[in-house]
């Protein structure tokens, strides 16, 4: 490949860099608003020791949920605090589950000093769907270097269950994809231009939830 090829290959990376696509849908079963002293916690699903909700993003959710005004109870922080209930073989999976915990005096008791109303569930990933192009590098007497051109397609799909703790009901269902091309240009030092996918789908899972909890 030319250094010719290279820059305009570069130059046209540059200007799709960045570049992602974000699809929401949201199915709202009822209104949901949080009053002063409300607590929410945004949890991560687990099902197996091999598949887990990234933590990160649970997190970037909880901070996007804080800005509506709701006291956000950290993940890990909760999880320790009702340890074992939220492990991976325990947690309850449905509404059905959860009321049957809530018979435990200990669970319950604990449920109460939170002042938690709603739990916001996570399932989701970021999975790299597809790869093409090469680099390769190379050491010799003038100095190291790389040539090539690589590209990556990366894709979040989430989706989070609003559980209403007061009603003990599903408020609202919503899910969130977003799919963007990732850049590898290489001329001597490689060049990476990342696609924020998760960033995106993060973006537009935290304002409908905001828009959720900010609802009269």
């Amino acid at each position: 490949m030319s250094p010719a090829t290279m820059l305009l290959l570069l130059a046209g990376a540059i200007a799709l860099a960045g570049c992602t696509t974000t699809k929401i849908d949201e199915r709202r079963v009822t209104s949901a608003s949080v009053s002063s002293g409300d607590a929410v916690v945004v949890l991560g699903r687990r099902h197996s020791s091999d598949y887990e909700t990234e933590p990160d993003f649970i997190r970037c959710v909880g901070h996007g949920v804080e800005r509506a005004g709701a006291k956000v109870l950290p993940e890990l922080e909760f999880m320790n605090s009702f340890y074992p209930w939220f492990e991976p073989r325990t947690a309850p999976m449905s509404i059905k589950r959860l009321e049957a915990l809530m018979q435990k005096p200990l669970f319950a008791q604990n449920l109460r000093q939170t002042n938690l109303r709603y739990i916001v569930w996570v399932d989701g990933q970021t999975q790299t769907v597809d790869k093409a192009g090469s680099i390769s590098c190379a050491v010799g007497p003038g100095g190291a270097g790389c040539i090539g051109f690589g590209t990556w397609d990366d894709s979040s799909t989430y989706e989070a269950s609003v559980w209403d703790l007061q009603k003990m009901d599903t408020v609202a269902q919503i899910s969130a994809e977003a799919s963007g091309t990732s850049y590898m240009p290489a001329l001597i030092v490689p060049v990476p231009l990342i696609a924020r996918v998760q960033a995106a789908a993060c973006d537009g899972l935290a304002a409908q939830l905001q828009k959720l909890f900010s609802s009269q």
